[in-house]
C-alpha cells in the first residue's frame, strides 16, 4: 500500500488483482482508501477523486459530526445494545457458569468471581453471536426465495469497516456480528444487500433497482445503521 494525495486530501491506495476500483470513506477519522485492479495506474487513481471530492468530503464531514463512542469496559451501568434497543449491563459475580439473561432494560451477565474485563466482552459477544445465528436461517431463507438466490453458506465474524460482504465465486455471505446490536430490520436489509451482490456484483442502477423491488424502505434503514460507530460509505467502479 502507498498514498497519494489529491487536493491535499491524503488517499490510501492498494492495489489488487480485483476487477473494479472501490473507493471507500471510513469512520471514525474519515480515511480515504481506494483498491484499484493492477493494471490502474495513479493518475487515473487521481482522476476518479478529484470527480469524487465532493462525496468525499461529504461523508468526512458526517462522521466528524458523531459521537465517538467510548471504549466500553463491560462494567455495570454501561450501556449497550441489542435488536437495535439500548439496554443497561448488569454485571453479576458468581460461581456457576457464564451466561446472560435479558430483561425489560437491562442485560445481565453472570460471570465467574474474578473476571477480567477481556473475559467479560467475550462472554457478551458469546451470547452476541449465538443470538444473531438464531435469528439469520429464517431470513436468510426468506430473502434466497425473494432474491431468487441460492447461498452456500453464510458466516458470521467481526468485521471492521462492514455490516456484511459475499464471495460471489464461493457463493458465501459473511455478516458482521455487530449486527446482533442493530436491530432485525437493518439485519434484514444487510441480508438481502448481500443476496442481491450474487445477482449484481457492483453498486450500480440495477442493484438500486433491485433493491427498491424488494425492499423500499433500504434507504432509511442504511441511514440507521450509518448513524453507529461502524458507518461508512463505499463506491464501486
Amino acid at each position: 500500500m502507498h498514498q497519494i494525495t489529491v487536493n491535499d486530501l491524503v488517499v490510501d491506495l492498494v492495489r489488487k488483482d480485483i476487477k473494479n476500483l472501490h473507493l471507500a470513506v471510513y469512520p471514525p477519522d474519515g480515511r480515504v482508501r481506494v483498491a484499484v485492479p493492477l493494471r490502474v495506474d495513479d493518475e487515473a487513481v487521481r482522476q476518479l477523486i478529484i470527480s469524487k471530492l465532493a462525496w468525499i468530503q461529504r461523508q468526512r464531514a458526517r462522521f466528524a459530526g458523531q459521537e465517538p463512542q467510548s471504549p466500553r469496559e463491560y462494567i455495570s451501568g454501561e450501556t449497550h445494545y441489542f435488536r437495535g434497543r439500548r439496554y443497561l449491563l448488569n454485571v453479576i459475580y458468581h460461581d456457576g457458569p457464564t451466561r446472560v439473561s435479558l430483561r425489560s432494560n437491562e442485560i445481565d451477565l453472570f460471570v465467574r468471581t474474578g473476571s477480567d474485563a477481556a473475559q467479560r466482552k467475550r462472554a457478551l459477544q458469546t451470547w452476541y453471536r449465538a443470538q444473531l445465528k438464531e435469528a439469520i436461517p429464517p431470513l436468510m431463507a426468506k430473502w434466497e426465495t425473494g432474491v431468487g438466490v441460492h447461498v452456500a453458506d453464510w458466516r458470521v465474524k467481526r468485521m471492521k469497516t462492514r455490516w456484511g460482504s459475499c464471495n460471489i465465486r464461493a457463493r458465501r455471505v459473511w455478516l458482521n456480528l455487530e449486527l446482533a446490536k442493530a436491530s432485525l430490520a437493518c439485519l434484514e436489509y444487510i441480508i438481502v444487500h448481500e443476496l442481491i451482490h450474487l445477482l449484481v456484483p457492483r453498486h450500480n442502477r440495477t442493484f438500486t433497482a433491485h433493491m427498491d423491488r424488494l425492499m423500499p424502505q433500504w434507504r432509511v434503514l442504511r441511514n440507521e445503521l450509518n448513524r453507529g460507530p461502524l458507518s461508512h460509505e463505499t463506491w464501486d467502479y
